[in-house]
């Protein structure tokens, strides 16, 4: 009984007769609406929620969530024009579509390279590596927490150390410490946040987040930079549009 209800409720979601923020019915009107009982309404109102679908807001009711906006444009938005003229690259993909972006340095630190980091790097288990954690946000919201690493011998003597970067950012210091970016792979996947992560992306529940492992290396095939993203998965839509390969 409770699907049927749901499926009424994100149909009405689905073809824009609930548009976002609107607020749904009560239980008690939904259970009467559908003339089901109070906890069937209840149960119908938590599996949109596990869908992604709805948010309650303590003492004012449920709500349809909005939807993002905002695009990750995938390989556009490395372009070299835009970091090497001094625009940040987060901040430069989100002007181009009417949002503000920003970011809050978490931690700046020497740390030991965890397996995944050492894996891309091709070091061993434990390095010394070099950490720059950030929360960034999208009009004022966390939508990732990214971790960028690299070799120590990469970034000493570099802003890359320091909590602001400078004009272009991390890739404009490499750049102007000698190494020539040339190629990126990203590899992404999908899961359930930790606690820890919901309280820091202000997760709604029912909200996944998505991994991504981001390596850029130099023209002569040197990993520089491998960065960690958990990014909020209401907050990301990929966009790619490329050559098709022979």
């Amino acid at each position: 009984m409770q699907v049927r209800v749901a499926d009424d409720i994100r149909l009405k979601i689905e073809t824009g007769t609930l548009g976002p923020s609107d607020q749904l019915p009560t239980l008690d009107e939904l259970a009467a609406d559908h003339l089901v009982s109070l906890a069937v309404a209840r149960k119908a109102v938590d599996l949109l929620k596990q869908q992604g679908l709805v948010i309650t807001i303590q003492g004012k009711g449920t709500f349809v969530r909005e939807r993002p906006t905002a695009r990750r444009h995938g390989i556009d938005r490395y372009a070299k024009s835009r970091w090497r003229s001094g625009q940040a690259i987060l901040t430069a993909e989100a002007e181009l579509q009417g949002h503000r972006a920003g970011q809050l340095i978490r931690e700046l630190a020497e740390t030991a390279a965890p397996a995944g980091v050492a894996e891309r790097f091709k070091i061993p288990v434990g390095t010394p590596v070099w950490v720059r954690r950030r929360t960034t946000l999208v009009d004022d919201r966390p939508n990732q927490l990214a971790d960028s690493y690299f070799e120590l011998d990469v970034v000493n003597g570099t802003r890359i150390r320091e909590d602001d970067t400078g004009p272009g950012g991390s890739y404009a210091r490499l750049e102007e410490s000698g190494f020539e970016l040339d190629e990126i792979t990203e590899e992404w996947s999908v899961r359930m946040p930790t606690g820890p992560e919901s309280a820091a992306l202000r997760l709604p529940a029912g909200t996944p987040v998505v991994d991504l492992f981001r390596t850029t290396f130099d023209t002569m095939g040197r990993p520089v930079e491998v960065m960690l993203a958990v990014i909020a998965g209401d907050m990301v839509q990929m966009s790619y549009r490329f050559k098709i390969p022979d």
